[in-house]
């Protein structure tokens, strides 16, 4: 919604500033103009991109349009599930989670987490670290290392969509610049014509310019930055689950656990420590 309401007030303070200033609106709609910038942009989008980054670049776009992925309430969840999950281990064992690990979309555990069971990323990375847990082979500096390669690994393939739509709107005002030269030549082949047909074609070449000023910092850019912050929403969840299990491997109760958890988020996301310890009585 805010992607468009700030559309909306691109358009209506340039071009409504254009009118007011005594400007004709219909000077500006030149779709030829439009399909050449339009054009070029996306022929250079197929050429300066794999069909994978391709695939993932469509893929992400329409959560540019969404709400933020990782709301405060989500964060709560997985800290109460991972404190679930922690305290039935400090309890029974670590074998007494193995069911819950193998089939979690089965376990009246994580059934209780309705937000973290339909997050398919989340589950199979909290459950695979908790699996390692249960296997007892590494210790906590190994399967620290084992989840920063991870992490890595995940922000690198999340990131690459924003990357890609930024590079998108840096080519916009060059294409402006392609669209007005091209503009320029078909004015110069019409010298002879009246002047103030000659005017009308100088001012059609210079559209373009504007056009791929307005697209690439009014509409492809903001773009790119909404789709990397995102992308770091999803690796703060990841760190979230990260710092938990390590401080339980390095020995701190559950509770303590899922307060180094807490601190790892930001502070617009954070539950305060009496809200959080009342939302996981609530679970148990």
């Amino acid at each position: 919604m805010l992607v468009i309401i700030g559309y909306v007030i691109v358009c209506f303070s340039v071009f409504g500033g254009f009118a007011m200033a005594g400007g004709h609106l219909a000077a500006l709609f030149q779709p030829i103009e439009l399909l050449m910038i339009g054009g070029a942009a996306l022929g250079a989008f197929l050429v300066g991109n794999t069909g994978k980054v391709i695939k993932a670049t469509l893929k992400d776009f329409p959560k540019v349009f969404k709400g933020p992925q990782y709301s405060k309430a989500t964060y709560m969840e997985a800290l109460a599930l991972l404190y679930e999950l922690l305290s039935k281990v400090r309890k029974e064992g670590l074998m007494s989670i193995e069911g819950d690990v193998e089939d979690p979309h089965e376990s009246p555990v994580f059934g209780k987490y309705p937000k973290i069971t339909a997050d398919h990323h989340v589950i199979e990375f909290m459950t695979d670290y908790l699996r390692i847990m249960v296997s007892g082979n590494l210790n906590a500096m190994e399967i620290e290392n084992l989840i920063d390669i991870e992490i890595d690994t995940h922000h690198h393939e999340a990131v690459v969509p924003s990357h890609v739509i930024a590079k998108l709107g840096d080519g916009m005002p060059a294409f402006g610049i392609v669209a007005a030269v091209m503009g320029v030549v078909h004015t110069m082949e019409s010298v002879g014509i009246p002047p103030a047909e000659l005017g009308m074609l100088i001012a059609h070449a210079l559209v373009g310019t504007f056009l791929g000023i307005l697209l690439a910092y009014g509409f492809v850019g903001p773009l790119a930055s909404t789709l990397e912050q995102k992308a770091d929403e999803g690796t703060k969840m990841l760190q979230l689950i990260k710092v938990t299990l390590l401080a339980n491997l390095n020995g701190y109760a559950p509770a303590m656990a899922v307060e180094f958890g807490r601190k790892a988020l930001s502070s617009v996301e954070r539950p305060g420590f009496a809200e959080l310890e009342e939302y996981v009585k609530q679970k148990r």
